[in-house]
């Protein structure tokens, strides 16, 4: 199994506005592609010195390395741009992919 991980810091000025859309919208939407077959939504609890915000994580679980692929070809480029429309520099992520060994 592949494991698509996004992690994101966001300001607490948009962190509840951030939450609703990400539960309401954004989620669904990744989930709709159907190249992913569950997810977990997590919030960091460890304390960040230098931050300005809270930290999430979401874990989108696919069955293999083809079915990511996919969706980062037909996928992914828009739904990145909707975050970032939406949120700007309120917002910032990064990318990880990682196999259950």
């Amino acid at each position: 199994m592949i494991i698509y991980n996004v992690t994101t810091s966001v300001d607490h000025a948009i962190d509840e506005k951030w939450l609703e859309w990400m539960r309401n919208s954004h989620i669904p939407e990744v989930m709709q592609t159907n190249m992913f077959t569950g997810y977990k939504f997590l919030k960091l609890l460890t304390d960040q010195e230098d931050s300005t915000g809270k930290t999430y994580a979401v874990q989108y679980f696919c069955d293999n390395l083809e079915k990511y692929q996919k969706y980062q070809r037909l996928y992914a480029p828009k739904l990145q741009a909707d975050v970032k429309s939406k949120f700007g520099e309120q917002c910032l992520s990064f990318r990880t992919l990682l196999e259950v060994i």
